[in-house]
């Protein structure tokens, strides 16, 4: 439940508190007029410290090559493995009981789904856990249409416990309002370049 605000905000402090360069400049006093998302109300100008050697949040490439297992690579369809049950918490097994049948909130909701503890599914080849399901992971890019001028979502990978089985598969591309608060919405840092 962290907004990508939450997330470029933590980089930062975290950053300081380790004696780093901040890698955002966030300027919450001015909106961003190319952020077109009619549901964002904070719409913050941040952009980037080039010289910067604190934390940040993955590009989406970045998040993709650490989640397929970089050059340990076994291609697999979700991060660690081709059988998502060994590598991720989704809809169907982050609660009491596995699910069978339809997606269905009610369904989810009545059978307690919730994050689970990091490290209990089976790591990548890169000794990543949980970059498939759990909660989807803030990147800095937005999501945009082909042309690259819809700035509307972020983009947000790895699926989560409420996602279904393609939005867990590495390659999927899911988006999010920067500022909304999903049940299932985190983030992953990376440090400097």
């Amino acid at each position: 439940m962290v907004t990508w605000y939450d997330a470029v905000e933590y980089c930062n402090q975290k950053s300081m508190k380790e004696n780093l360069k901040p890698y955002y400049n966030i300027d919450k006093d001015n909106q961003d007029s190319n952020n077109h998302n009619e549901h964002d109300n904070m719409k913050w100008i941040v952009t980037i410290n080039k010289d910067a050697n604190g934390y940040r949040l993955p590009t989406e490439a970045e998040w993709e090559y650490a989640a397929s297992g970089g050059q340990k690579s076994l291609n697999y369809t979700y991060s660690g493995s081709n059988n998502l049950d060994e590598v991720a918490w989704y809809w169907r097994n982050a609660g009491e009981t596995i699910l069978t049948g339809d997606w269905s909130w009610p369904v989810i909701e009545n059978n307690r789904n919730q994050t689970k503890k990091v490290g209990i599914q089976k790591a990548n080849e890169l000794g990543l856990y949980d970059m498939s399901g759990n909660v989807r992971e803030w990147c800095w890019e937005w999501y945009s249409d082909s042309g690259g001028t819809n700035q509307t979502w972020r983009v947000v990978k790895g699926g989560g416990w409420v996602g279904g089985e393609n939005n867990n598969e590495i390659s999927f591309r899911g988006k999010f309002d920067p500022n909304g608060l999903g049940a299932d919405q985190g983030f992953r840092i990376v440090r400097g370049d």
